[in-house]
């Protein structure tokens, strides 16, 4: 199946250049917030946030006041990006040093890395590096003054959580309420798997944020060219052969003269057969059969059925200590291609994990987590000369008729598609929205930017932050709500979606936005979906704009326009060429099912078209319609009927 997304890049190579001291070009944006005391860096996979980190902790440690950096990171292999590095022959004015012994992302029992972590805090060592563990133990019983004058690193910071069992969150108030220390959060992807805040609005208000956008990164790249994001639906087992076909749906798509990391399904997923050890082995048995596995370095040699070679396979599934420890040294210390070609994963080989040569991320099985998916991609994107494309693969299980899980199999399917969605949008390049006025000189505007009639602009800067910062972020919330999900398959109108549904969820991410600023955010969202989904095509010296069934000249652009595209109408096209007409029955079947409750906003905006609808067919809108948005019409006469019948008995 082709690729859902396709992505083509300039390689300008300004994403890997480095300034006077060092620099690639995000970490000198972040440097320039050095002062900050409080500090939000949001920026893809492989664009140096690890070093961005270095730099600025150096700068608050040699020159404002700092005694202490403490980096916390959320499994023990990403400690390994925080060790020594040299940065004063490339133009800094010091290196980052580490004390080993404050290394704490080592084998070893938390209770000794907790002593390790408080004896640090009492002596004169200025860097440790720990786990998320680590940091949420010993902070417990810790006075909060102990950390006076402390850098706090947390590196993935979608981690942390404002919900109150959330230790980390709850570690990260403490520590902002009740010290002077200074803190410092890094992620490739703010938005968390579930519908809860990372911050509360006024603590993240508190946050100056730097934000670098994957488009900056894959555009400035200097060898990868493009990104391909596809979907390959199988039934059955993945490992097993397909009904008529001659081989298995893992076959199919993996292309063993590829760098590979193949993550199989969580065993509490529908997808997995529970057996992840045996998993392995139907992973081995496609790619050929095992020569042998040497003892010191625990690579897997294997004679490739398709290559005519012998391949070198690394097994990150089994989680006996000594296997693993081994398998994860040889890793880190891989300098080329040829060193590694295959790594099979389950929990590991995601965020921070660093295989530059890697060119296919194969993820067998639903992701719910768009925070894992673009985790996952970012395994994939980084720059390498041994790769011009880079290519993410998602193989899934089609919903089963015969089978009790099938709506959990369909929000599955759901939720990947519009992950993909997602995708394309943070992957596209970024565009200025802004309000056209008639008298308005706008012969300073770059390519960019599209003015629109009718354009509301926020008013506070909270607003103005979230859309500078935060509308990826905002979409993957819209995406993954629930109703979003059933109003998907074009279950609702886009006129309701956009100025009901959305400014709804809105208002429930932002509760502290007013009514005025909920609108211009609701519009943003809109515009900046609408348009990434869109063409623009020059002809002579003007540009139009194709939004679905529009093709308007780009000067004349309304909101009243856009409002009237759904803005994730694409899930539900892909949906249609990707899958099979039962599955596509069985999707429909579940959402009609589980349709969303009719709220008077929505009713009283559909009767305008209940109105044209009667004026212009001489019949009402019909609840057996096939089409859904006769049926949904039908739908709100009765429930203004009951409304009305409702209203009247109470006076």
């Amino acid at each position: 199946m082709p690729n859902l997304i396709e992505v083509t890049y300039k390689q300008t190579g300004k994403s890997k250049k480095t300034n006077e001291l060092g620099m690639r070009e995000m970490q000198a944006e972040a440097f320039k917030a050095n002062s900050a005391q409080y500090l939000l860096i949001k920026a893809p996979p492989a664009s140096g946030k690890s070093r961005a980190l270095m730099f600025i902790a150096l700068e608050k440690l040699y020159k404002q006041g700092i005694k202490k950096v403490i980096v916390a990171v959320p499994e023990k292999s990403i400690g390994a990006s925080f060790g020594t590095t040299e940065l004063k022959k490339f133009g800094f004015f010091t290196d980052w040093e580490p004390n080993p012994r404050y290394n704490l992302c080592t084998p070893g029992p938390e209770k000794s890395k907790v002593s390790a972590f408080l004896e640090f805090l009492d002596n004169n060592e200025q860097i440790l590096i720990c786990t998320h563990a680590t940091l949420r133990f010993a902070f417990q019983g810790l006075d909060e003054k102990k950390l006076d004058n402390t850098l706090v690193a947390i590196d993935e910071f979608h981690h942390v959580s404002a919900e109150g069992d959330n230790r980390l969150g709850e570690v990260l108030k403490s520590v902002m309420a009740k010290s002077n220390a200074h803190i410092i959060a890094m992620t490739g992807s703010y938005f968390r798997g579930d519908n809860i805040p990372v911050l509360m609005p006024e603590d993240e208000a508190k946050f100056t944020k730097v934000t670098y956008n994957y488009y900056q990164q894959l555009n400035g790249y200097e060898f990868l060219k493009s990104l391909g994001i596809g979907y390959h639906f199988y039934t059955g087992r993945y490992f097993k052969k397909q009904p008529d076909k001659n081989m298995s749906a893992l076959e199919e798509v993996l292309d063993v003269n590829k760098k590979t990391i193949i993550h199989i399904p969580s065993v509490n997923s529908a997808e997995s057969s529970r057996e992840k050890f045996e998993e392995v082995g139907h992973v081995i048995d496609v790619l050929g059969e095992i020569d042998y596995q040497d003892e010191h370095t625990g690579v897997i040699y294997v004679k490739s059925k398709k290559a005519g070679r012998t391949l070198k396979v690394a097994d990150l599934v089994n989680d006996d200590p000594k296997s693993r420890d081994k398998i994860a040294n040889y890793l880190r210390g891989v300098k080329s291609p040829d060193d590694i070609d295959i790594i099979i994963a389950l929990g590991m080989a995601k965020e921070g994990f660093d295989w530059p040569y890697c060119q296919h991320a194969l993820t067998i099985g639903y992701r719910g987590s768009l925070t894992e998916i673009i985790q996952i991609i970012g395994r994939a994107t980084r720059d390498s000369s041994n790769k011009t494309h880079a290519q993410f693969t998602n193989l899934v299980a089609e919903p089963d008729a015969e089978n009790d899980d099938v709506k959990v199999a369909v929000n599955n399917m759901l939720k990947a598609i519009t992950a993909s969605l997602l995708m394309e949008q943070v992957l596209a390049p970024n565009f200025k929205f802004k309000l056209k006025r008639d008298d308005e000189d706008e012969s300073e505007d770059d390519d960019d930017t599209i003015r629109i009639r009718e354009f509301k602009l926020p008013t506070s800067q909270r607003a103005k932050d979230i859309i500078e910062t935060d509308l990826n972020d905002l979409k993957a919330r819209i995406l993954q709500d629930d109703q979003m999900l059933k109003a998907m398959p074009g279950n609702l109108d886009a006129e309701t979606i956009n100025t009901v549904l959305i400014p709804k969820i809105i208002r429930e991410v932002y509760p502290d936005l007013d009514d005025e600023d909920v609108e211009a955010v609701r519009q943003h969202v809109v515009v900046d979906s609408v348009i990434k989904n869109a063409t623009i095509e020059e002809q002579g010296d003007k540009k139009f704009i194709r939004m679905a069934n529009s093709f308007v000249n780009i000067d004349d652009i309304h909101i009243d326009l856009i409002d009237q595209v759904n803005p994730f109408q694409k899930a539900f096209e892909i949906l249609s060429k990707a899958v099979t007409a039962q599955t596509l029955k069985l999707i429909d079947e579940h959402i009609q099912s589980t349709k969303i409750a009719m709220t008077e906003d929505e009713a009283i905006l559909l009767w305008p078209k209940i109105k044209e609808w009667v004026t212009k067919t001489g019949e009402q809108p019909s609840l057996q319609a096939f089409d859904h948005k006769e049926k949904r019409m039908a739908e709100a006469i009765i429930f203004l009927r009951e409304l009305k019948r409702q209203r009247d008995l109470n006076g």
